[in-house]
């Protein structure tokens, strides 16, 4: 046993439940297990690589040496060009001194807690939703969380949110969301916008203000009839209360090029300069310098997303076909019909059946695990995602190969038919 004293957070801080499942998988398959790997978010770039023009413009800014350090709020150049994007593609007018540059999403949600958040506030998000519950315990702050269903496409309502919205500090909503795929209605977004604003004018001089931290990185991957809606176009008073975490992390499949946005009052945006300056989680500078380069490249942003979208949703709609076949011929799976981003909602609800063996699958870590042996189906459990012990999974097929999916199916089918 050891006797090391850390700090408070430390000793009460989880690692990512998503990387530690994923390192599991990969592992396994490492050792030769044929595994169907759908747990990451993230994509292989052999099946999706990043476009070739954005790939060409970050080379030649390497070889013109652009490999020192950029401001602590990104190139001036990237800021203008995000600025004009969104007018372009969204409607959103920001200012360059209203956009906030870092290495893709995760920095600038930490630092948007750590200038929002004091110990002790509270915050609210739903249960699923991707790692609220980590940054929320990182501030030791109060969680507030909304547990969602099925039935709301795992997305909290006004009502939910109305319960619990005085003395709250940040809301958080993740649209389209990780891990569901879902997206928020216009009605709801509008409803919960309505909330904040009623909220805050009912608030002193001098009181810290309601905020909402609207995580918009998968907007642009939105399928059949789904529309993205954001706050400040449905509410334009919101923009005093509204911080967007948005980037190229999962539009371009770059996750790894690390190049993310943060938008929100030009205040609020300086404190925010402020503490990332202080960890140094900027976006690399010769990537700044080929995204501000690609990002007025309307046409070949298009033609890339053409593609690129039509094979995640061919990816999305063959596997949610399947699952409903399978629910057709009576067997305890459930799906979601995809709605956007590169995730499937899935439900595998089998706890309290029995292995051919005879084991008992008395909980659902139990149903994952022999899914997961048997049918070879890696998919994270929304337990990772801050519920309870439900039954729903988060399938992504970044790293999907069409040609897998019916094998993967006939597989869980099999597995499906030996439980008793």
């Amino acid at each position: 046993m050891s006797n090391l004293v850390l700090s408070k957070l430390a000793a009460s801080q989880q690692g990512s439940e998503i990387v530690k499942l994923g390192n599991a998988i990969s592992e396994r398959i490492r050792n030769g297990e044929p595994i169907f790997n759908y747990t990451i978010g993230d994509f292989d770039p052999s099946i999706f690589p990043i476009p070739k023009a954005f790939e060409d413009a970050i080379i030649d800014a390497y070889k013109h040496h652009y490999t020192n350090y950029p401001p602590a709020d990104g190139i001036i150049e990237l800021r203008k060009s995000v600025s004009e994007f969104l007018k372009d593609w969204e409607g959103l007018d920001y200012a360059p001194n209203e956009i906030q540059i870092a290495a893709g999403g995760r920095p600038l949600i930490y630092t948007i807690f750590k200038v929002l958040v004091d110990v002790g506030d509270k915050v609210i998000y739903a249960a699923p939703s991707w790692n609220n519950n980590h940054y929320t315990n990182m501030n030791h702050a109060e969680h507030c969380v909304i547990e969602t269903s099925v039935q709301n496409n795992f997305m909290p309502t006004a009502n939910d949110i109305a319960k619990h919205i005085k003395g709250t500090t940040l809301i958080c909503l993740c649209t389209p969301q990780n891990p569901t795929g879902t997206t928020l209605q216009k009605h709801v977004l509008a409803e919960i916008c309505d909330l904040i604003i009623t909220e805050n004018n009912s608030r002193g001089e001098g009181e810290k203000k309601c905020y909402l931290m609207f995580d918009q990185m998968y907007w642009m991957l939105t399928y059949g009839t789904t529309e993205h809606y954001n706050p400040i176009t449905l509410r334009p008073e919101m923009k005093a209360y509204t911080l967007f975490v948005d980037g190229i992390s999962k539009v371009l499949a770059a996750t790894g090029v690390r190049v993310g946005w943060a938008l929100g009052p030009a205040e609020i945006m300086v404190k925010i300069k402020a503490i990332l300056g202080q960890i140094g989680a900027w976006a690399p500078m010769a990537e700044q310098k080929a995204l501000a380069n690609y990002l007025p490249q309307t046409e070949n942003i298009k033609q890339y997303l053409t593609h690129f979208k039509a094979a995640m949703e061919e990816r999305l709609v063959a596997i949610y076909n399947g699952f409903m076949a399978l629910k057709a011929k009576g067997f305890a799976v459930d799906a979601v019909a995809p709605q956007a981003a590169i995730y499937l909602t899935i439900q595998l609800d089998l706890a309290g059946k029995k292995t051919p063996e005879g084991k008992l699958l008395s909980q659902q870590t139990d149903v994952t695990e022999y899914i997961l042996s048997e049918a070879k189906l890696a998919v994270v459990p929304f337990t990772a995602f801050g519920t309870g012990n439900s039954s729903w999974y988060r399938l992504s097929v970044g790293t999907c190969k069409t040609s897998d999916i019916p094998v993967m199916l006939a597989q869980l089918e099999s597995t499906l038919e030996k439980l008793i």
